[in-house]
């Protein structure tokens, strides 16, 4: 074994380590880079509010982000119309009521289950009985086509299959 072996070792692995923490502090801290320091309201409280609401609201230029973690413009304008309805005194509800009656149910990450959207709602349930039944079919088909199959022959047929077995 060569000599250093061991500090190669230990110097390697501090390196993955220090990789390792810097690239979890940029993932885990790529959220907080997009609300920039002049959104933020005085009251943590207001704040509170705003962050909670903004995490429902999708960014329309980013598609499925939401626009706290989101740095385009239209997320950052998002961001301050959600801020300023909540310092002019708009309850939660009233303020993402507002910006969908601005831009449409389709800024909601998650779309409400009313309206237009029950179709989508209940697609999936609606879906998964008519696979039930398109199987239960299927497999009653196939029972009766294993009955059917197992007919019975003739005595005609069976005298002649006898004659051919006793030759």
């Amino acid at each position: 074994m060569r000599r250093g072996t061991g500090q190669n070792l230990r110097a390697a692995a501090g390196a993955m380590l220090r990789i390792f923490a810097l690239a979890a502090a940029l993932v885990a801290g790529g959220p907080a880079f997009a609300v920039q320091p002049d959104e933020i309201l005085d009251d943590p409280a207001l704040e509170a509010r705003a962050r909670e609401i903004s995490k429902d609201l999708r960014c329309l230029v980013c598609r499925n982000e939401n626009i706290d973690e989101s740095n385009a413009d239209l997320a950052r304008d998002l961001r301050l119309l959600v801020r300023e309805r909540l310092v002019a005194g708009d309850s939660d509800t009233e303020t993402v009521d507002f910006i969908v009656d601005r831009y449409g149910e389709y800024v909601l990450l998650n779309p409400r289950p009313g309206g237009s959207n029950w179709l989508l709602w209940a697609a999936g349930p609606v879906m998964l009985l008519v696979a039930g039944a398109v199987g239960y079919g299927y497999l009653r088909g196939r029972a009766r086509a294993s009955e059917t199959a197992e007919a019975r022959l003739t005595r005609e047929e069976e005298e002649r299959l006898q004659n051919l077995l006793k030759d």
